[in-house]
């Protein structure tokens, strides 16, 4: 946990900002790839591997965003 602690911390919250606002919701049009990956999630259509990792790098950002704000001290 502490190793985890220390890698959240060394990473700036302006940063995990920034690319959750840039590969987090890239394409912007026609909606983003993280929402059409959610939405092929939620029914049952997220099979393919390459869909199934779309959605592990556009979800990165916002999962890093979502523990450093737990984690903040």
């Amino acid at each position: 946990m502490t190793a985890l602690r220390r890698l959240l911390d060394s990473v700036p919250l302006w940063l995990a900002l920034a690319l959750c606002l840039t590969l987090g919701l890239a394409p912007f049009v026609p909606e983003p790839h993280i929402w059409e990956k959610l939405k092929m999630l939620a029914a049952g259509r997220l099979v393919r591997p390459v869909d199934i990792l779309d959605l592990a790098m556009h979800a990165a950002p916002w999962v890093l965003l979502v523990l450093k704000l737990a984690l903040r001290r």
